[in-house]
């Protein structure tokens, strides 16, 4: 009962006056992992970065009340969540009274922590905070400007993912050429996509023509970013690694994995131009 196809995504819906948890819906991430040749123990750690902008409630008095929530799903969650689900319940607060924000604050660790099936954590930022609204690029050397020509749309092709097994390289890279689709709706998906590594100096030309060819590719922001990372450890055999992506806004959400070899520490949660 949680396949994508069954979830709210993609279907006209009603939006509700009460409080419902139960609209969240929960995706195993086992079946998507398996297909990667992955098992219970992975090869990364990380977080998936939520921001939510339209999040409103009531104050003890009826007044409304709106903040920005960061929310964090561990990558070893056993499910995700669908991303017009938690528009739903996200949108079931509206008319909700909470005394004070830590009230509100704890209900939102326990029902989306019940539905990832681990400790989630949230934080609520007033709109009117200095750090509301700064906005910061990725570091890194973008690559998107390389005169490469390219022919291949889809599916991902790991092939074409080359070394210099000559030099020994300690970088970032960056690209805002990223695409890829929602498996549901096939509506585009939108990112900037940060690749850290140390290892064989990962040739840009086979790596950008990589990244594009997920433009017509169809799965979740998480699994697309999964895919990368065990495709460039598989091909490119890094000592270090780390994947990120930013995926630009829709529905008031905006979604960002981050997946890297353990050890490695998480990023912070930057607001990127496009978000």
């Amino acid at each position: 009962m949680t396949s994508p196809e069954l979830s709210p995504l993609g279907k006209p819906v009603g939006y509700g006056a009460d409080y419902d948890p139960s609209l969240l819906f929960p995706i195993p991430r086992a079946q998507q992992r398996a297909a990667l040749g992955l098992d219970a123990e992975l090869p990364f750690t990380g977080v998936d970065f939520w921001n939510a902008y339209e999040l409103s409630w009531l104050d003890s008095r009826g007044k409304p009340r709106v903040a920005m929530a960061e929310l964090r799903v561990p990558a070893a969650s056993p499910n995700l969540i669908e991303s017009k689900s938690l528009k739903l319940y996200l949108g079931s607060y509206a008319q909700q009274q909470f005394g004070d924000t830590d009230s509100l604050r704890a209900q939102l660790v326990r029902d989306l922590g019940e539905a990832c099936g681990a400790p989630v954590t949230v934080v609520l930022t007033p709109v009117a905070s200095n750090n509301a609204a700064i906005i910061e690029n990725l570091e890194g050397e973008v690559i998107d400007d390389l005169p490469v020509e390219i022919t291949h749309y889809g599916p991902p092709r790991p092939d074409f993912l080359q070394v210099d097994d000559e030099k020994k390289v300690d970088e970032v890279l960056v690209s805002h050429l990223f695409r890829s689709n929602c498996p549901v709706t096939g509506q585009p998906d939108w990112a900037s996509l940060q690749i850290r590594y140390a290892g064989p100096r990962i040739l840009r030309d086979g790596l950008l023509r990589y990244l594009v060819s997920y433009r017509m590719h169809a799965d979740f922001h998480e699994q697309c970013v999964e895919r990368i990372f065990m495709d460039l450890m598989q091909h490119c055999t890094p000592s270090r690694l780390a994947v990120y992506a930013r995926y630009t806004r829709r529905g008031g959400l905006d979604i960002n994995p981050f997946r890297a070899t353990p050890g490695l520490p998480l990023p912070g949660n930057p607001r990127t131009a496009r978000q």
